[in-house]
């Protein structure tokens, strides 16, 4: 009598054959980026409030903390999903997200809320990129970019929405213990649905290699890590061009996390309308997504991303050049429609160039460079502030952002397979 065991279902590639744990999967990323949202509106706001840090550059040291322990954790998550799995990784992610709101709630002093952004960069390298690489491995290449979009738009999405609520929170009883009560629901919520209910991926990433049909003879399906890292860094034009893309961005985002808040509350805004502010710039990103992504496995991406730079610098130079709750806020939306351009659309490309057998581990270099930008972005932001003051700060960050664009609309080929032909990557050394 044939059993399930003894033949297990073949097994599909496609967003429809896998739509159920692929919904769920989003929903999962979509706590993800609730964890981040719990400290977008409060925690510069308790840096400069509670903690009394008067130098820029020090408050923006829980950026720099979570941005390089999350860019080095990316790294790391590639490799470690490639050898024991997507659902191991995830599960320890949201283990070492547990005591974040926790340190929060608790802390005495702002060292303990620079450790407890060292456990949330962890927490996120581990999940965001997990739920990521199981996506791609799940949709296969037809509708990659859809299949990011989606996801980077429930992260984004539920980051908005808990920044919105954590700032009115914040309004109503303060900026401890309340908004960090939420954190608490979604790290239990993302272990339980994460351990209970997600399947393991790798066996589809390994029926997409199985089936792969290389472009050309530089498309190599067994490289060294090393290889990888080069590639993806430097030498491959997409993914070296996608890379210094993502870092420019997150660079953008680490000022919009760390100086945004204390701007607006310097020109008399309130904590619920910062918390608004604050909010309006993911939520057009994130809901932007849902239609990027699937624009650019039509269209193609390069021109989406090359677009989305200049809009985001075109949002940043807003910033800085006027004053007020309503500009500020048709620069958090330019901002916003300029990442949703670029940030699914980035990953699809990691996805279009690398081979199924490495993509995990490509997927992981990419978001290294591109989690770095937190910490060049406070690190940069929190020098210039410092000296010049936070308007000049915010315009370099403008000018790099466009620069940014410009680099990938020399650089980047398109990708995409309805778009030009892809050119012969460099070739791999031993």
């Amino acid at each position: 009598m044939t059993t399930t065991a003894a033949h297990p279902p073949a097994i599909k590639l496609g967003l429809r054959a896998n739509l159920a744990q692929f919904s769920l999967l989003v929903a999962v990323n979509a706590l993800v980026g609730a964890m981040i949202g719990q400290e977008r509106t409060v925690l510069p706001l308790l840096a400069d409030q509670v903690f009394a840090i008067g130098a820029f550059t020090a408050s923006l040291t829980f950026i720099v903390a979570f941005g390089v322990t999350k860019a080095l954790t990316n790294l790391a998550a590639g490799t470690l999903s490639d050898r024991y799995g997507r659902k191991p990784v995830l599960v320890a992610g949201w283990l070492i997200g547990l005591p974040v709101p926790l340190l929060l709630i608790w802390a005495p002093s702002w060292g303990w809320v620079i450790a407890a952004n060292i456990l949330l960069g962890i927490n996120q390298g581990l999940t965001w990129s997990t739920t990521i690489v199981m996506k791609i491995d799940l949709v296969g290449p037809a509708r990659r970019g859809l299949a990011m979009g989606l996801n980077e738009a429930a992260g984004y999405l539920a980051l908005a929405a808990t920044a919105l609520a954590t700032g009115w929170l914040a309004a109503e009883h303060g900026l401890r213990p309340v908004p960090f009560y939420l954190g608490i629901a979604f790290a239990a919520l993302g272990l339980g649905l994460s351990t209970v209910f997600v399947r393991e991926t790798r066996g589809h990433a390994r029926h997409e290699a199985a089936n792969h049909t290389p472009r050309n003879t530089g498309d190599h399906d067994e490289l060294t890590g090393r290889q990888i890292f080069t590639l993806t860094s430097f030498k491959e034009k997409a993914l070296s061009a996608a890379s210094q893309a993502g870092l420019v961005n997150n660079l953008n985002d680490g000022l919009a996390w760390g100086l945004y808040p204390i701007l607006f509350a310097t020109s008399g805004i309130g904590v619920a309308r910062i918390g608004v502010l604050v909010a309006l710039y993911p939520a057009v990103w994130g809901l932007g997504q849902t239609l990027t992504g699937w624009l650019s496995d039509h269209w193609g991406r390069k021109w989406l991303i090359a677009a989305g730079m200049l809009l985001q610098a075109a949002g940043i130079a807003v910033v800085a050049a006027a004053t007020g709750f309503t500009p500020w806020a048709v620069a958090a939306v330019l901002m916003g429609a300029g990442t949703a351009l670029v940030y699914p659309t980035l990953l699809a490309v990691i996805g279009d160039v690398a081979h199924p057998a490495w993509r995990a581990r490509a997927v992981g270099v990419y978001r290294l460079w591109r989690d770095l930008g937190y910490a060049v972005g406070a690190i940069l932001a929190g020098i210039t502030a410092d000296l010049f003051g936070l308007q000049p700060a915010i315009w370099i960050i403008a000018a790099i952002t466009a620069a940014s664009g410009l680099v990938v609309a020399v650089r980047m080929y398109e990708t995409h397979p309805r778009g030009q032909r892809m050119p012969r990557p460099a070739p791999v050394q031993g």
